[in-house]
């Protein structure tokens, strides 16, 4: 009850809309309720020959039915923006809910499941409170204001005509404890055949280049039996409740055929008033029977409710401090940034793992420094990475930028300080220049060609069909990965806030902070690279940049260079230090190729050294 009390409360912004829809339901039960009564008059005016009576019955009849049509048309309109509003809340809340979470919920949750709950969960709470609510009240108005009507008519028949109520009281109460777990298992089930589906869409490249079509199919069709299989299970449930709701009304009628016809045989009522009851008593039927389809809905909706607030609950990780403990970060007396950066003998575990991905680091990189971090895969590169725009808390010690420890800030205004280009860009299926602006929307045409030149992606743009109006496809896939890759060094400058004007007047540069760069070379040709690391060099310089190496021309781009071994700082030094005094860092010299080398090297012990 508890979930559904919850779903419930969505219909609070819309309770006058609702309270509508249900004054509108009760006057069309009530004229559904009076006609009855006046068919059993007319019936009663046949037999005594009355034409008169008779007309204005009929006449009645008919307006009544009129008035029902138009107040059934009115509740069904309003019930439709009642069930559109709660739908688009619900997809709005979930959304923005989402976006709050923290990394670490998105590393255990699959897309399609988040998919499923967002889509067939979600249809399913909405139908249920837009409609199947109002068609459940309904259908108990109708049963109400039947048996008022034939308790005020005829009190003894109407008893016995209700004997079989407890019972569907009892079977609904079954129903309900057996349905929603199964609906539950039935609509996870579905969520997986979702999951694997986008699964196999989005790696189709993958699969199709190892001829793996078969094993993904197997594996959907798996999830698909599976998901027949607790769906089967749903439905055999229901299919032994459904015909049971509908068998018991007809006990009802059985009764009043029996017990009423001998009453008319006997004398003791009209024919007209047996008909008026027996009328109500199949009033009573169809909502008996719409009450169990709508029981079966509000079983599903509360399970899919139930996977919704499983998501609604989840209370993101990182959050930003109190309002009167937010501070901000420090500008230089020309109102640019600074950009120092220190970790502070930093811990960080990731949810769910045993072992941390760094331990004790401690790293102090001056504002405007160019820093490479080294070592090999699983060595904390990314992690270390992860933690300046706080993607990850550390367990323990501190990570601070300008002297100011990243907790005490809003991660927003902070994330807007910090670019970040891995070394699989993302992007989204809109325009080059929509791409480009993505981290400031509100840049002007000039500032994106400016960036696109910087990172040497304007020769490529100007050769694309519609130049820097040209949409790419999805995840930037009609792209090559150098074009992807600059388009999102691009996208890096004209990163962070426009700050204001210093005190001669000048507004200082739009751009980061901090740039961070996750091997952002790997995917380009020799000749690619150069063109990028020489426009890297002019965007390096005076900003601080922090840089995951893999290949030695990246390497010397920096002015110290961080070994990183097991989670740990191994090294820190220049890259003549360093090729004097480790073993570790010579050997990445010596190949060159670092990425092929270093890290499908073999593990062997390495002397960690205090940084």
């Amino acid at each position: 009850m508890g979930t559904f009390r919850r779903l419930i409360g969505f219909l609070r912004p819309y309770r006058r809309l609702w309270a509508v829809s249900f004054v509108l339901a009760l006057l069309a039960m009530g004229a559904t309720v009076v006609s009855p009564a006046l068919i059993g008059r007319a019936i009663d005016r046949i037999r005594a020959g009355d034409h008169g009576g008779l007309n204005e019955l009929a006449i009645a009849i008919a307006l009544l039915g009129l008035g029902r049509m138009l107040l059934t048309i009115g509740r069904r309109l309003v019930a439709g923006k009642v069930s559109l509003g709660v739908e688009q809340d619900l997809r709005d809340r979930l959304y923005g809910h989402l976006q709050v979470l923290d990394l670490g919920f998105f590393d255990r949750w699959q897309t399609g499941q988040l998919m499923s709950r967002a889509t067939v969960d979600l249809s399913a709470v909405r139908f249920f409170l837009g409609y199947g609510l109002v068609f459940i009240v309904q259908s108990l108005l109708t049963v109400v204001l039947a048996a008022v009507a034939m308790t005020i008519q005829q009190p003894l028949l109407t008893l016995a005509c209700l004997l079989p109520a407890p019972l569907i009281v009892f079977v609904g109460h079954a129903y309900g404890t057996r349905g929603r777990p199964a609906q539950q298992d039935a609509q996870q089930a579905v969520a997986e055949v979702t999951a694997a589906a986008e699964e196999s869409i989005s790696g189709i490249r993958v699969v199709k280049a190892f001829a793996a079509e078969e094993r993904r199919e197997r594996v959907f069709s798996d999830a698909v039996d599976h998901a027949f299989a607790k769906q089967l299970r749903a439905v055999r449930i229901d299919a032994g409740f459904q015909p049971v709701v509908q068998f018991l009304p007809q006990i009802s009628l059985a009764i009043v055929l029996l017990v009423g016809g001998r009453m008319v045989v006997d004398g003791t009522i009209t024919v007209g008033q047996f008909t008026a009851f027996f009328v109500y008593v199949m009033m009573l039927v169809q909502p008996l029977r719409s009450l169990g389809v709508m029981l079966g809905l509000a079983q599903r909706a509360t399970a899919s409710g139930t996977r919704l607030f499983e998501i609604l609950d989840r209370e993101p990780a990182i959050v930003a401090p109190p309002a009167d403990r937010v501070k901000t970060l420090p500008t230089g007396a020309d109102g640019s940034a600074i950009g120092a950066v220190v970790l502070d003998d930093v811990t960080l575990r990731y949810p769910e793992q045993d072992v941390p991905a760094l331990q004790d680091v401690s790293i102090e990189v001056q504002a405007g420094e160019r820093v490479a971090v080294v070592g090999q895969t699983g060595s904390g590169k990314t992690a270390l990475m992860q933690l300046l725009p706080r993607l990850y808390d550390p367990v323990a010690g501190r990570v601070l930028i300008d002297g100011v420890d990243v907790r005490d800030l809003d991660p927003i205004a902070l994330r807007h300080e910090i670019a970040i280009v891995d070394d699989d860009p993302f992007l989204f299926t809109a325009t080059v220049a929509e791409n480009i602006a993505y981290a400031a929307p509100g840049a002007t045409r000039e500032e994106v060609v400016t960036a696109a030149r910087r990172a040497r992606a304007d020769e490529f743009i100007g050769e694309l069909p519609d130049g820097y109006e040209t949409v790419v496809g999805e995840r930037g896939l009609t792209l090559s990965g150098g074009q992807r890759q600059r388009l999102a060094i691009a996208r890096a400058l004209l990163a962070g806030p426009e700050r204001p004007p210093g005190p001669d007047g000048v507004r200082p540069e739009r751009g980061p902070r901090i740039l961070v760069l996750d091997d952002a070379t790997s995917n380009v040709d020799a000749s690619t690279e150069q063109r990028i690391t020489d426009a890297l060099r002019e965007v390096m310089r005076g900003r601080t940049t922090l840089v995951i190496a893999h290949r030695l021309s990246t390497v010397l781009l920096a002015d110290r260079v961080v070994v990183l071994h097991q989670g740990k700082v191994a090294h820190v030094g220049t890259h003549a230090e360093l090729v004097e005094r480790s073993s570790l860092y010579r050997e990445i010299v010596t190949y060159g190729l670092a990425d092929q080398v270093f890290l499908t090297r073999e593990d062997r012990p390495t002397e960690v050294q205090e940084a």
